[in-house]
């Protein structure tokens, strides 16, 4: 299945960031044919495309579009969009690399989408750690706004927008639609109590669409080529393309814009496969929060209905390859702590699960673990998931449950005097004496 680069088609330019640039790529042509459209026309050319949300979920961006009260003149509450910027799932790099390479990708969806949902007030809600990509973010709503398609009457239509760049606090949890709300009011970030959902009451409790980088970015390509082109890639459920980040032990790691249902078999082609002399032993089809997927999963669809097939979630496509060196109890040891450092604590079975799932781990790498012990990881993991208030919680579990049902003999054989059999000293002759010295 061949590479399909549509959001990163400009990223060779030298100066892919810049307005002139991305003007010459096509660049604000999908808006100047939403602005000649209803917005109505805009949500059901969205939904009519079945464009899905690239954030995880995988829900269908239209539906969520329309599932926001009509604006009532009588009881006016204005309508925000909210872009969710604050990518932080271990593995998932493809929307920080899309903002800081073509910026104005992700304005033009926004003016598209507020156009789309009566919104005048629209957000991208940032990590701010991330620097480099919040300046190339504002240099590039500055030049929206210079060249007339933010402010008021954007590009003689009439309508009206502000769009706001927002920085983080840089907190995990933010990156849950209802904590990135609360963040973005002034608030602790933490998860609110659904319903009410964001759609009827989210920023300053009015109605809010909340949608990831990669999702609005989408939109502007739908708009201008149309849909018959869009739903020419992908699968039939699952249509359109989409960037998928390989890491890990693979030769050439980086982004690949691909047609949903493309394979991590044909993936690992383009990308020189694993690394020389090694094999593939485990990966992450979208993230550390997925369940874990095997050799034998090389050939699954990576959309949305076959991974969940397969057993797992495409999450956000953050394909983290792992070989046969790798000790899946270390690995999955370290996603634990840092589920266990980001949980807000807002929640019991999250605070309290996290905290000891992680001294089960520290036990099972230190050699003092126990049969007892890995039963106690499914039933604390058990306790956990469908009983939290967000997916943090139920995504610390995934590795943890997956990593038990395919490497379960790795995890006992950290309850032997021999230890973990993948740890790099004790390989080594005679335990790895006389390694320092040499």
């Amino acid at each position: 299945m061949p590479l399909t680069p549509v959001l990163t088609r400009n990223w060779d330019d030298p100066q892919c960031w810049t307005l002139a640039s991305y003007l010459g790529q096509g660049g604000y042509r999908g808006l100047g044919a939403a602005l000649a459209m209803s917005a109505e026309e805009v949500v059901g050319a969205v939904k009519d495309a079945g464009l899905r949300g690239r954030g995880g979920a995988g829900f269908p961006t239209g539906t969520k579009w329309s599932f926001l009260p009509p604006l009532d003149p009588e009881h006016p509450k204005p309508h925000y969009l909210v872009v969710n910027a604050d990518e932080s799932e271990p593995g998932t790099c493809k929307d920080i690399p899309l903002m800081f390479a073509s910026p104005h990708t992700l304005v033009e969806g926004a003016i598209i989408t507020a156009y789309a949902i009566g919104c005048h007030h629209a957000f991208i809600y940032v990590r701010g750690e991330v620097v480099p990509v919040l300046r190339r973010l504002q240099a590039a709503v500055a030049e929206a706004y210079a060249a007339g398609y933010l402010g008021p009457n954007v590009c003689g239509s009439g309508f009206d927008l502000e769009l706001i760049v927002h920085a983080g606090a840089g907190a995990y949890i933010c990156g849950e639609e209802t904590a990135l709300l609360d963040s973005l009011e002034g608030r602790r970030g933490q998860p609110r109590l659904r319903p009410p959902f964001p759609a009827t009451e989210g920023l300053y409790a009015c109605p809010t669409v909340v949608n990831n980088v990669e999702s609005i970015a989408s939109v502007p390509a739908i708009l201008r080529a149309g849909v018959d082109w869009f739903r020419s890639m992908g699968t039939e459920k699952s249509p359109g393309f989409t960037i998928y980040s390989l890491s890990g032990h693979v030769q050439r790691p980086g982004q690949y814009e691909a047609p949903l249902g493309i394979t991590l078999r044909e993936l690992l082609d383009y990308a020189g496969g694993v690394r020389a002399g090694h094999r593939l032993k485990f990966w992450t089809p979208g993230g550390s929060s997925t369940p874990i997927l095997t050799d034998a999963h090389l050939d699954v669809p990576l959309d949305y209905e076959g991974v969940t097939a397969a057993g797992s979630m495409l999450g956000t496509k953050a394909l983290q390859i792992f070989d046969e060196t790798t000790c899946v109890v270390r690995a999955v040891s370290r996603w634990t702590r840092f589920y266990a450092h980001e949980s807000c604590g807002k929640c019991t079975p999250c605070r309290e699960g996290t905290y000891w799932l992680v001294q089960i781990f520290d036990r099972l790498e230190r050699g003092d673990g126990t049969e007892a012990d890995l039963d106690k990881l499914l039933d604390i993991a058990d306790n956990m998931f469908g009983r939290v208030f967000c997916a943090l919680g139920d995504g610390a579990t995934s590795p943890i449950t997956s990593s038990l049902e395919h490497f379960v003999d790795e995890y006992r054989a950290h309850l032997t005097p021999q230890g973990c059999p993948f740890d790099p000293i004790a390989a080594m002759p005679n335990g790895g004496a006389g390694a320092w010295a040499q």
